[in-house]
């Protein structure tokens, strides 16, 4: 079974994007620049300075919608795109709802009740979620003023591909953000698509290199490390440092 389609990481993810820091975080010597991700995230990687009013944005990989929601604070449309189908149904309950109830993993099979909630601030009427391979964008999806890929490329498995859509998808003076902390794994990419962290040829590639080669149409306009944290269970977390590099399509 694909294992973004599980219970477990339905409720890792919930607690990603919407766990109360307590939860996510519960100890006091723990690094605490990983909370609030989604929020951070938008704060750190958007210049609103530069939307338009009425911004349309597209979530390329957006999971159960914590950085959909939080563009939305922003933008007047937002669109946000997994291939989980268990990840969109709960996002859509988010939407509809503003809340959806899960099981937070405490040790093996022992859990706690747990609600997921959007703020009530955020206008939850200019968001909406759809199944999609980002892979596979569909053509009919017009043109936005940011375009976030939020941890997804290491998770793809045909990277180059989706980088080869998005000229078609970001406005003329948009924003681009591509985010990863690049741990690349067979399990999802075949290692001849990685996109870095390879030899070729006598030469080490990363992926900031092979971006910047892959995105021709596009000028980098800033670089900015944006810590997270995931939770596995009570005694156990992921700590990680994505490398967002924020785009804007070069003048015809």
């Amino acid at each position: 079974m694909d294992p973004y389609e599980t219970t477990a990481l339905l409720s890792q993810y919930l607690t990603f994007h919407f766990g109360a820091d307590r939860d996510v975080l519960p100890f006091a010597n723990g690094p605490k620049s990983g909370l609030r991700y989604p929020r951070r995230y938008v704060r750190a990687c958007i210049d609103r300075r530069r939307l338009p009013r009425g911004a349309r944005a597209l979530d390329l990989g957006c999971g159960v919608g914590g950085i959909t929601f939080e563009l939305a604070r922003v933008c007047g449309e937002v669109i946000g795109i997994d291939r989980s189908r268990r990840f969109i149904r709960a996002a859509r309950a988010l939407q509809r709802d503003g809340r959806v109830a899960y099981d937070l993993v405490e040790e093996g099979v022992l859990t706690v009740p747990r609600m997921a909630r959007i703020d009530p601030a955020i206008d939850r009427s200019r968001v909406r979620f759809e199944v999609g391979d980002a892979t596979e964008v569909r053509h009919d999806l017009g043109t936005f003023d940011v375009v976030v890929l939020a941890n997804l490329l290491d998770r793809l498995s045909d990277p180059v591909r989706c980088l080869r859509a998005l000229p078609r998808l970001v406005r003329p003076g948009g924003q681009l953000v591509i985010s990863s902390p690049y741990t690349w794994l067979t399990d999802y990419t075949p290692r001849s698509r990685w996109l870095g962290g390879i030899v070729r040829g006598g030469k080490r590639i990363t992926v900031h290199e092979a971006l910047r080669r892959e995105l021709p149409s596009f000028r980098l306009v800033d670089r900015v490390d944006v810590p997270f944290t995931i939770r596995d269970h009570a005694r156990k977390f992921q700590w990680a440092v994505a490398d967002a590099t924020v785009w804007t399509p070069r003048a015809s």
